[in-house]
């Protein structure tokens, strides 16, 4: 089946349609949350606690790595789910669940950022994060729940469990997230995910075989 032929099929089905419009809903308000909880969370921040792991290594610069792999990290998300238009409701979705739980989290949790943070300078990313919306770790989640919705391909596997490593690495070698932060990042997108499969059982069947099971 061609390209063309796959997205008329996709996107001549109402259900399929409705489905689409709606992920994309979601995402929007799940920005809209993290947005009035980042803010809150930042204003609200109080003093910076020790930490075992940034208490023992210096800051480094890795301003292009973060900036640009994040980047390039939702450029490949957009690609896999172009090629495959049957991946887009449960794809969103479940990035839009992330959002919102996490937006909760940062709403809770009001530490300081790590003294020694390393200051980033992306017009971009300053529209998602802002200083204090620290736990969990974003930039480690969202690369993982990639790599447990595209688990069946081995190679999509890798590539997205390796990002998520190198993102915690790279996150904690600037200071900009607390080891808790990271480390947290793998059990909670889990749940995440598994709540995302039963919240969005019929998108996932989607994703998995196609558009016919929505009927």
């Amino acid at each position: 089946m061609t390209r063309l032929a796959k997205y008329r099929l996709y996107f001549t089905n109402k259900k399929f349609l409705l489905s689409v419009l709606t992920s994309f809903f979601l995402l929007f308000v799940s920005l809209i949350v993290n947005f009035y909880a980042g803010s809150y969370a930042t204003e609200s921040a109080s003093n910076s606690v020790t930490d075992i792991i940034l208490s023992n290594i210096r800051t480094f610069d890795v301003d292009g790595i973060f900036v640009y792999g994040s980047v390039l990290l939702f450029v490949f998300i957009t690609i896999l789910c172009l090629i495959e238009p049957n991946r887009i409701p449960f794809v969103l979705k479940s990035i839009s669940l992330f959002v919102l739980i996490r937006a909760v989290f940062i709403s809770l949790t009001h530490i300081g950022p790590f003294p020694t943070e390393a200051h980033i300078t992306s017009t971009l990313l300053d529209k998602f994060t802002f200083g204090g919306d620290l736990f969990f770790s974003g930039h480690t989640g969202i690369p993982f729940l990639m790599a447990l919705i595209f688990w069946r391909d081995i190679y999509l596997r890798i590539i997205f469990i390796t990002s998520s490593i190198l993102f915690g690495i790279i996150v904690l070698l600037a200071h900009l997230h607390y080891s808790i932060d990271v480390l947290s990042a793998f059990f909670i997108t889990y749940a995440i995910y598994r709540i995302a499969e039963l919240l969005f059982k019929r998108d996932r069947e989607t994703f998995l075989s196609g558009v016919g099971t929505t009927g």
